[in-house]
């Protein structure tokens, strides 16, 4: 996944994560352009999924 990917239809994406995982926040969700990994990795933490399967998620929405 790129960061074009990211952020094409970020919104769209976050809103379907926000009804997949309720305990997810806007800041979770945060998309700051250069900070793509740091968003992941805290998104990764969060939902205690490898970066794999949480790229795989995100694909999938």
């Amino acid at each position: 996944m790129n960061t074009t990917e990211i952020e094409g239809n970020w919104n769209e994406q976050k809103g379907k994560l926000k009804q997949k995982f309720a305990f997810l926040t806007d800041n979770d969700l945060m998309f700051k352009e250069g900070q793509k990994d740091e968003m992941l990795g805290k998104l990764q933490i969060k939902l205690g999924k490898s970066m794999e399967v949480l790229h795989k998620i995100i694909k999938e929405l």
